[in-house]
C-alpha cells in the first residue's frame, strides 16, 4: 500500500495542477507564455534526474533514497502552496521533480526486490499501477474539487501530509539498507552529463513548439544537449563503474520495455491534454465537470491493470501487450469518430472503456518487462531507463501531437478546434498499431518471465 500511494501522488502531482493554471497565472501574475512552466519545470527536472534517481537507488539505498525523495516532496509542496511569486511556484515545481525522479525509480527498485520474480511481483506491479493509472485521471477530479473549495494552494499543499507519511511509512516498512559496497563507486562525472544532457533534451521538446524550432534558444539547447549526450557516451565506455552498465543494454526484455515505454507516454499519457481541451474548451465544462469526466477513464484503467496481470499468468506479456496496444488503439480509433461538438458524454464511453483496458493492461506488462531477468543490484537503474524513456517519449509525442493538431487549444473554440482534436487522436491510434510489430519483435525466450 505504501509502494502503492507513491505511485499515487507521483501520477496525482501530473495532472492535478492543470485545472488549477487558470488560477495561478491570475494570482501570482503569470504571462500566458510562462504560465506553462508551472507543468514544465516539473516534466524537465523528472525527465533529467531520473538516471540519477535510479543508480542513487542502487547505490545509496532503495530505503533511503525512497525516505529523502518523500521529505523533498512534501518540502516543496509546501514552500509551492506558501509561494507569493511565480519564479518560487516554478522553483519549486523543479525541486518537486527532483523529488519524483529519485521516488519512482526507488518504488520500482523496492517493488522489485521486496517481491519475487514471478506472480508475486506481477501482482504488486498491478496495483502500483492501478494507483499510477487512477492518479493520473483522478487528479484533475481532485483538482477541481480543491481549486473551487480552497483556491489553488490547496493542490500543493494536499501533498505535504501524505508525502510525509510515506517517508515515517518507508522508514517503519521497508528492509533496512545493508552497507554500501566499497567496489561499487558512483559515476560523478557521467551522471551530471547525463542529467545535464536529458534535461536539455526534454527543455528543448517542451519548449520548441512554442518559441520555433530555429530560435537561438532551442539551437542552443540542442547543440548542448547533443554535446553532454555525446560526453556522457564517452564517460560509459571509459568509467570502471558506469552510471548505465552496458550490460543492460543487451538485455532484450529492457530495451523493448524502454521502447514500449516512450510509446506509451507519447500516446496514452497525451490523450488527457487533448480529452482536457475538448471537455472545457469545446463543450464549455468546468473545472469540476471535467474532473468528473475522467472518472470513468481512472477505473477503468485501474481494472485493466488487475485484467493485465492475470492475463501475463495465462498468455505471457508479450500477448498481453499486443493485446493491450491492439486494444488501446481501437479504442482511440472509436473515440475519435465519437468526438463532436454537441454529442453526450455516453457516445465517448465505448472508446473510453477499450482505451482504458488497454492502457491499464500495457502499463502493468511494460513494467513487468523491464524487471524481468534484471539483478538485484542493477533494479534501480535499469527503471531509471524505462521510466527516463517514459518522460521523454511523453515530451517528444505531446509536441508532435500538437503541432499535427494544428495548435489544438491555442485558437477559439469551435469546429477547427474539435478537427484538431480527432485528428491528434486518430494519429494516437495509428501509433499504438505501430507498437504490436515493436512488441513481437521480442523473442519469446526473453519474455518467459
Amino acid at each position: 500500500m505504501v509502494l502503492a500511494l507513491a505511485q499515487l501522488v507521483i501520477a496525482l502531482d501530473y495532472n492535478i495542477v492543470y485545472v488549477a493554471l487558470p488560477e495561478i497565472g491570475t494570482g501570482l501574475g503569470f504571462s500566458a507564455h510562462d504560465l506553462q512552466w508551472v507543468v514544465s519545470a516539473y516534466v524537465v527536472t523528472t525527465g533529467g534526474f531520473l538516471l540519477l534517481g535510479g543508480r542513487a537507488a542502487d547505490l545509496l539505498g532503495r530505503r533511503r533514497t525512497f525516505v529523502a525523495a518523500a521529505l523533498v516532496y512534501a518540502g516543496s509542496s509546501l514552500v509551492g502552496g506558501l509561494s507569493g511569486t511565480a519564479w518560487l511556484l516554478v522553483a519549486m515545481r523543479a525541486v518537486q521533480g527532483i523529488g519524483g525522479s529519485l521516488l519512482f525509480p526507488a518504488t520500482l527498485a523496492l517493488i522489485n526486490t521486496i517481491y519475487e520474480e514471478g506472480p508475486d511481483r506481477n501482482r504488486a506491479l498491478a496495483v502500483w499501477g492501478a494507483a499510477g493509472a487512477g492518479g493520473l485521471c483522478f487528479g484533475s477530479l481532485l483538482g477541481g474539487v480543491l481549486v473551487e473549495a480552497f483556491g489553488w494552494p490547496s493542490v500543493f499543499f494536499v501533498n505535504v501530509p501524505v508525502a510525509a507519511g510515506l517517508a515515517w511509512a518507508g522508514l517503519r516498512l521497508f528492509p533496512e539498507d545493508g552497507p554500501r559496497a566499497g567496489s561499487r563507486q558512483f559515476d560523478l562525472v557521467g551522471a551530471l552529463a547525463a542529467t545535464g544532457g536529458i534535461t536539455l533534451l526534454v527543455v528543448l521538446l517542451v519548449h520548441a513548439p512554442e518559441a520555433g524550432w530555429t530560435s537561438p534558444v532551442t539551437l542552443l539547447c540542442a547543440a548542448l544537449s547533443v554535446t553532454l549526450l555525446g560526453t556522457f557516451a564517452l564517460v560509459e565506455t571509459r568509467s570502471r563503474d558506469p552510471l548505465v552498465p552496458a550490460r543492460l543494454f543487451a538485455h532484450r526484455g529492457l530495451t523493448t520495455a524502454m521502447g514500449v515505454t516512450a510509446l506509451y507516454s507519447a500516446t496514452f499519457s497525451s490523450l488527457p491534454y487533448f480529452m482536457t481541451l475538448y471537455f472545457q474548451n469545446v463543450r464549455g465544462y468546468g473545472a469540476f465537470a471535467t474532473g468528473l469526466a475522467f472518472l470513468v477513464p481512472a477505473v477503468v484503467t485501474a481494472l485493466g491493470t488487475q485484467a493485465g496481470e492475470r492475463a501475463v499468468a495465462k498468455v505471457g506479456v508479450r500477448r498481453m501487450l499486443v493485446g493491450g496496444l491492439a486494444l488501446g488503439a481501437t479504442g482511440a480509433a472509436a473515440l475519435g469518430l465519437a468526438l463532436t461538438g454537441d454529442g453526450s458524454y455516453a457516445l465517448l464511453l465505448p472508446g473510453i472503456v477499450l482505451l482504458g483496458l488497454g492502457q491499464g493492461a500495457a502499463w502493468t506488462g511494460m513494467w513487468i518487462m523491464a524487471a524481468s531477468g534484471i539483478a538485484a543490484r542493477d533494479q534501480g537503474v535499469a527503471s531509471g531507463m524505462a521510466s527516463t524513456t517514459l518522460q521523454v517519449g511523453g515530451a517528444v509525442g505531446l509536441a508532435l501531437l500538437v503541432a499535427l493538431s494544428s495548435g489544438a487549444g491555442q485558437g477559439p473554440a469551435g469546429e477547427d478546434l474539435l478537427t484538431g482534436i480527432r485528428g491528434a487522436v486518430f494519429a494516437v491510434a495509428a501509433v499504438l498499431c505501430c507498437g504490436v510489430p515493436l512488441v513481437l519483435a521480442l523473442r519469446r525466450t526473453t519474455t518467459a518471465a
